[in-house]
């Protein structure tokens, strides 16, 4: 990635990211959580928000959209000034809002990476994108993605059906890779036993396996 001169204090970092998502009042998801991952990991992190949410680890009880030329506005104010190496989207909740995203990298001819995090579920169960706006994300923003990460019920829905083998992960990530997508990152897989797997699947055919023991924990909002 392009080193970049932190604008507040002039450090070094390995890239700049700008998180397109919505806020999350606990910390634990959203604009927080990407923010967080970015600087940890010693990237520069803007953002954009596209909604505030009212949640915390037991769930979401509200959500206020921000207008879409907001959101846009936003965007450029970054990418005029701080510029960014990678887009990563998060909860974009209706069309309006997709359709802004998707314009907006257009209007600047963004080369980077794009990662795609079709935020429609949230682990609670809490539905967080409208109903209408599936189709949105399949047709405009898929095709824009270098990479796309959807849970479980989310690649159900863009794939039309049930996951519950792994080569039902093979199936889903292949029919998801037909939407547009340059790979798949299906994450977390299975919700019921101790080791969890995830698959990258790529436009190449290349399948890679990531295994990880679950924690046995309480904290994973």
């Amino acid at each position: 990635m392009t080193e970049v001169c932190d604008p507040a204090n002039g450090e070094q970092h390995k890239g700049r990211v700008l998180v397109i998502a919505g806020s999350d009042p606990s910390g634990g998801a959203g604009i927080q959580a990407d923010i967080k991952t970015i600087t940890a990991l010693g990237g520069y992190a803007a953002t954009a928000i596209t909604a505030l949410t009212v949640q915390n680890t037991m769930g979401v009880t509200d959500v206020m959209s921000v207008a879409s030329d907001f959101v846009a506005n936003q965007m450029k104010a970054v990418l005029t000034d701080v510029g960014a190496d990678a887009v990563k989207t998060g909860m974009l909740h209706d069309i309006g809002t997709i359709e802004a995203v998707v314009e907006s990298l257009n209007a600047f001819t963004f080369q980077g990476a794009v990662v795609v995090d079709p935020v429609m579920v949230a682990t609670s169960g809490d539905h967080l994108l409208k109903p209408e706006a599936v189709k949105t994300i399949v047709s405009c923003l898929l095709p824009r993605a270098t990479v796309i990460t959807p849970n479980i019920p989310e690649a159900e829905v863009l794939a039309g059906f049930n996951i519950d083998t792994v080569d039902g992960i093979r199936r889903a990530g292949k029919r998801l890779l037909s939407l547009g997508p340059k790979a798949v990152l299906r994450k977390g897989w299975p919700l019921t036993t101790e080791k969890l797997v995830a698959i990258l699947l790529t436009q190449d055919g290349e399948a890679i396996q990531i295994k990880s023991i679950r924690l046995d924990t309480r904290h994973n909002h």
